[in-house]
């Protein structure tokens, strides 16, 4: 799978969900959020989970003053398909069938959830039927 950026550690996707939730922010914001007691040691640890995840495309920074302010580059969704197109490609021979099927039968889906998924079988039926 070459070209595809590389999976996220569970650390690392804690710092993701910061950014998605929070927007743009320093590792100073970032350790508070993540490490609200923490110090030297956690400001150094979110420092290096952001140059992993700015290794493998998943965040950029931009000079604000002396301070470096990260954001996501990767949405959540995009995450959340890329990590369901591998599991269906690990354990269902690529078909995401099963693997949807499951989660629809597995979970506690709300009305409103249920008519988001109408929603969006509906619009992938029409693409199919053009």
């Amino acid at each position: 799978m070459a070209g595809r950026p590389r999976d996220v550690t569970d650390a690392e996707l804690d710092v993701l969900r910061a950014l998605w939730d929070v927007g743009p922010a320093t590792i100073r914001a970032l350790t508070d959020g993540l490490y609200p007691r923490g110090g030297t040691s956690e400001y150094a640890t979110v420092q290096k989970l952001l140059e992993r995840l700015e290794g493998k495309g998943h965040v950029a920074r931009t000079a604000e003053g002396r301070q470096n302010v990260y954001h996501a580059t990767v949405e959540r969704e995009e995450l959340v398909a890329r990590r369901l197109r591998d599991t269906a490609e690990e354990l269902c021979d690529g078909s995401l069938t099963p693997l949807l099927t499951q989660l629809v039968s597995a979970g506690k889906l709300s009305r409103e959830e249920l008519r988001e998924l109408r929603r969006v079988v509906d619009r992938a039926a029409r693409r199919t039927e053009s």
